[in-house]
Order: C-alpha cells, then sequence, then structure tokens
C-alpha cells in the first residue's frame, strides 16, 4: 500500500511527519509520487496562522473531490495542530475526512493503518479525546534517503507559556520532556544512519526538564534540566560521526548563562541561534505576555555574543498586534539595528480565537499592518545583505547537504552559521564536510571555491 503526506508548519511538524513515516515503511508501506495515486493521505495542518489553515481547508476540499471520483479507497487523515483546535468540526465540515488525528494522539497511528490496510474507513475510534503521550522520535530514516544527512531529534512537546497572541499551548498541550536516555539512543541511531547535523527540538527547549528514571540507571533519581541536557547530547555526540547540534526554540526568557556556557565550551553547537524576539517594545510584550524585556533581551543577546563572539542570530517578529503604535515599532526597528539579526520571520497579528489577544481591543487595520510590516522587511533585507557581503573572502567550514535544484553540477551547503553555499562537485560529495572560501553573492547564497573535503 501507498501513502502521500502534505506536511504544513513549523518544524515539530516536520519531525513528527518524519516520524509517522517511519511507522509506515516498518508496516511495509512505500511512498507515492503524489496524493491523487496513494491509498493514504495523511495532511499535517497547522493552526499558528490563519493563512495556514485556509491552504489546508483548500487541500482538503480537494482531495474530498478526488474521493468522489475515485474508484480505488482513499483514506483521509487531517493531523496535527489544526486537528487538535478543531478536532470533529472538522470531520462534520468535510464527511471525506476518515480520521482526525491531533497531536495528542499520534500514538494511535498503527490502528488508523491496520483499518487502510482491512479496507475500513471512517470513524471507527475516536483519534481526537486521547490522553496525551511522548510517543514519537524523527530517528525513521532509509539509508541513504533525501535528507538523511541533517535530522530533527524531539526532547520535549507542548508549551507552557501561553503568549497572548499563541494558538500552540491550546494544540499541543502543556509541557512534556522526553526521556534522557531515549534522546541519547536516538543520536546513535542517527550516527549509525550517517547523519551528520541534528537539531534539537521542542516548541520551548530552554524550558526542558526530566524528572523521571529513565530508560538507564544513570538517570534514577535525577533532575536534568536544558543545561545538563545539553552536557549529556555533548558527549554523546562527540563520540559519533555526527558534527554538529542545533536546537529551536529558544524562549529569550529561559535562556540561561549555564547553557550558554556549555555551547561556547563544546564546538559541536552550531554558532547560530534563532532567538525569538517578536517585538521591541516593553509595552507590547507584556501585552503579548512574552515575560521578559527589551533590556533584558539585548543584555541576552551581548552575553552570547561575548561567549561565543562569532554566531549568528534570528528571529521571530510580529507586527500588528493590538494597541501598537509608530512608536513601538520605532522601538522595534531599533532593536534590529541594535541586533542586527541575520535573518528573521516576519509576520503581521493574525487574530486567533481562542487566544487572550483575540478579545483585546484597538485592532490595527489590515492596510496598517502592512506598511509597518514593510518597514520591518525593508530594514531586515538591509541588514540581511550587509552581514553576508562583510563575510565575502572568509574561509569556512560547511556541511555538503544535496544537489541544487537549479544546476545538477552544483552542490547545496551550510556554515554552521546557517548561511546557505552553492559550490561545483558530485553526489558522491553528499555527506561530507569541506572547508570552502566564501567568493560571493548570488542573492542570499554564497558562491565559494578552494574546496578541501575534510571528512
Amino acid at each position: 500500500m501507498t501513502y502521500f503526506f502534505e506536511t504544513y508548519g513549523c518544524q515539530m511538524n516536520t519531525a513528527e511527519s518524519a516520524a509517522l513515516d517511519g511507522v509506515l515503511r516498518e508496516r511495509g508501506w512505500s511512498c507515492a509520487a503524489d496524493g491523487e495515486s496513494a491509498d493514504l493521505v495523511l495532511i499535517n495542518t497547522c493552526s499558528v496562522r490563519k493563512t495556514a489553515e485556509q491552504r489546508v481547508l483548500g487541500r482538503l476540499a480537494h482531495y474530498a473531490a478526488l474521493k468522489k471520483k475515485r474508484e480505488v479507497p482513499l483514506t483521509l487523515v487531517a493531523a496535527g495542530c489544526m486537528a487538535q483546535r478543531l478536532g470533529e468540526a472538522l470531520k462534520a465540515q468535510f464527511a471525506a475526512i476518515d480520521y482526525v488525528m491531533g497531536t495528542s494522539a499520534r500514538s494511535l497511528f498503527p490502528l488508523i493503518l491496520e483499518a487502510a490496510e482491512q479496507g475500513r474507513t471512517g470513524p471507527q475510534a475516536d483519534f481526537f479525546n486521547t490522553k496525551p503521550v511522548f510517543a514519537f522520535s524523527s530517528s525513521h530514516l532509509e539509508e541513504g534517503a533525501a535528507g538523511a544527512i541533517r535530522s530533527f531529534v524531539p526532547i520535549m512537546h507542548g508549551c507552557n507559556n501561553f503568549c497572548s497572541y499563541c494558538i500552540v499551548p491550546y494544540v499541543r498541550g502543556r509541557e512534556v520532556s522526553r526521556d534522557p536516555a531515549s534522546i541519547q539512543e536516538e543520536i546513535r541511531f542517527l550516527a549509525g544512519k550517517g547523519v551528520r547535523e541534528i537539531t534539537l527540538l521542542g516548541q520551548n527547549v530552554n524550558t526542558y526538564r526530566w524528572d523521571g528514571g529513565g530508560k538507564s540507571t544513570d538517570f534514577q533519581g535525577k533532575s536534568i534540566d536544558f543545561p545538563m541536557l545539553l552536557e549529556l547530547v555533548a558527549r554523546e555526540v562527540e563520540q559519533t560521526p555526527i558534527r554538529w547540534v542545533r536546537f529551536l526554540s529558544a524562549n529569550p526568557k529561559d535562556f540561561s548563562p549555564r547553557a550558554i556556557r556549555v555551547m561556547a565550551d563544546h564546538p559541536v553547537f552550531c554558532r547560530h541561534l534563532h532567538l525569538c524576539v517578536q517585538h521591541g517594545s516593553n509595552r507590547i510584550l507584556t501585552a503579548m505576555n512574552r515575560k521578559y524585556t527589551q533590556e533584558a533581551y539585548l543584555s541576552l543577546v551581548a552575553e552570547i555574543r561575548a561567549a561565543m563572539p562569532d554566531s549568528s542570530l534570528s528571529t521571530d517578529i510580529l507586527i500588528g498586534f493590538p494597541g501598537e503604535t509608530e512608536d513601538d515599532l520605532r522601538q522595534t526597528l531599533e532593536l534590529m539595528e541594535e541586533v542586527r539579526f541575520l535573518y528573521a520571520y516576519m509576520y503581521h497579528y493574525n487574530p486567533r480565537e481562542g487566544t487572550a489577544a483575540f478579545a483585546l481591543p484597538d485592532r490595527i487595520a489590515e492596510d496598517v499592518k502592512r506598511e509597518r510590516l514593510g518597514q520591518v522587511i525593508a530594514l531586515q533585507k538591509k541588514h540581511t545583505r550587509e552581514l553576508l557581503e562583510s563575510r565575502t573572502g572568509r574561509r569556512e567550514m560547511v556541511l555538503i547537504e544535496g544537489i541544487s535544484r537549479k544546476n545538477a553540477d552544483e552542490l547545496i551547503t551550510r556554515t554552521e552559521r546557517d548561511e546557505m553555499v552553492v559550490i561545483p562537485g558530485a553526489a558522491s560529495m553528499i555527506g561530507s564536510f569541506a572547508e570552502v572560501t566564501l567568493s560571493g553573492l548570488r542573492g542570499n547564497t554564497f558562491r565559494a571555491r578552494d574546496i578541501e573535503i575534510r571528512d
């Protein structure tokens, strides 16, 4: 039998799709070229922004129409955050959906597959209101499969922050941290599959805390927080061919000096951090319930750069929050000028029903939000270009990730600072590290010369 996934949203969704992909492969399923020919289609949804949900609704309508025309049965599964948020209301809107599988019900995925294998579709079980479990990893990789050079390693899921604009805590639940022994086991598995870089993943990795016994007696009676986990991961990785470690996402309010020291002490941690600021105005940060100030954020940035001087930073910026003024916007632009992010994910406020901010007064008009966002985007483009140009001529280590889509004789690589670099080369070089000279830019991608393979 065959399957096809469509995944929307964050890296956590990507990791979860990888885990579900592994479950299917272990049962002997194979990936179809497209959804039109598959026996099972799973749409892994996102609820962070309304536009993401609207796109999913369009895809569900597409597959609903396809099911009417097909002679061969098609099992349609709606999974992820939107499935968790809307539950059976989603199925009421699209009767063609066979299963609504929220984020708390991943462990029941094999039951869906069993039903599909037996030719059964429809709501044989309630896959929505299931007790949350931590039952996924991203370690289901085929030998030599695309994407096997880099892999996500989920360390926790859920969020306790309840930022006033964010739907995530309501659809992913409270924070649950993963057994550190299980994380170590997955790292060893990935190393054996040829992975060279891993990204530790969670909605708020800094608040990782394991208070259980774990699989190993090494963790009996121990409480392990995020800096301690970083130490464990570094020691584990240093015994394997994995050379680089990243992590996402980091909340500034929980980023401890101990975590910075561990990163600085272990070169396996890439000198790049995605540190979400969201806004530069203390008044707006308070309304967002972010629990830090502009001053605290800038102090954290200074501490990171003092410990790791060549680090790059990226961020998220949310413009047009209810009550935002031109002065609030100015403070955000000033923060950007001081920090100079390598890149940023920039978007304007999108009301999400069920969040605290949904009922706030003084919403910003759409045209004003777009104009303000335009200013933020223009400034970030300027910073990105200037930062990249300043690095031309540098000698850098890169990880060779794959063949360029534009030219089969070129390879896509990445620096530890998360800069994209194109080099000449053959597919046999994929998965290797190489030292290169950054010779020029095409858009925001470096070209390189003087390539020397290191391992």
